[in-house]
């Protein structure tokens, strides 16, 4: 059997199925890698608002408030990211365990 006339190969053109392979969300919402990058995006800013503020605390220039609630922001982010990381890992070596 050649891969030209594999039930794979023949389905994988119909709009069915390229409408599966690149979904739009309902309702309108973000696609899951949109809200990723924007997650990402959004804890490059927090990792980089407590750099600035420990910079700032170096000179002397910073509140100590404002720094410690920059590196907690920093390090909760952190977490969530290393929970979620973990999270990934552990579905694709569940989907990994799966029987064929």
């Amino acid at each position: 059997m050649s891969p030209e006339t594999t039930l794979a190969t023949l389905l994988y053109g119909t709009p069915a199925t390229r409408a599966a392979t690149n979904p739009t969300p309902a309702g309108g919402g973000m696609s899951f890698s949109e809200a990723l990058n924007a997650a990402a995006s959004r804890m490059g800013t927090t990792l980089e608002q407590a750099d600035r503020s420990m910079a700032a605390a170096s000179t002397g220039s910073a509140d100590i408030q404002e720094v410690v609630e920059a590196l907690t922001a920093a390090e909760m982010a952190i977490e969530t990211a290393v929970v979620m990381r973990d999270r990934v890992v552990e579905a694709y070596q569940e989907i990994l365990r799966m029987p064929v």
